[in-house]
């Protein structure tokens, strides 16, 4: 199983919306990937809750797929690239990291 982990810190102010409307708008988008991309096997998506951190990311988004060629064709849909147009307007910092999960 491949697990795919992505945060990112929000701009302060993006898309004509504060940061914490658009983390809680982009939950909704990523949880909603799961609707329309089967590849996906599980989703979470998590809003950060310690605004005292400044160094703390925003969104997290972990995601799991059966094998490679799903992950590949998530990265590759359309649901995918317009998901990421959205964060791409309002996401300052982006880190991820995909590896492989034995069960």
């Amino acid at each position: 199983m491949i697990r795919h982990i992505v945060m990112w810190k929000l701009k302060e102010n993006a898309a004509g919306a504060t940061k914490k409307k658009n983390a809680e708008k982009l939950k909704l988008i990523l949880e909603g990937l799961r609707t329309n991309i089967e590849e996906i096997k599980a989703v979470e998506v998590g809003i950060q809750i310690n605004d005292d951190e400044k160094d703390a990311m925003d969104v997290v988004l972990i995601c799991d797929f059966e094998t490679q060629l799903d992950f590949q064709m998530y990265t590759r849909n359309p649901h995918h690239k317009k998901a990421r147009s959205f964060i791409e307007s309002v996401a300052d910092k982006r880190y991820f990291v995909d590896y492989n999960v034995d069960l």
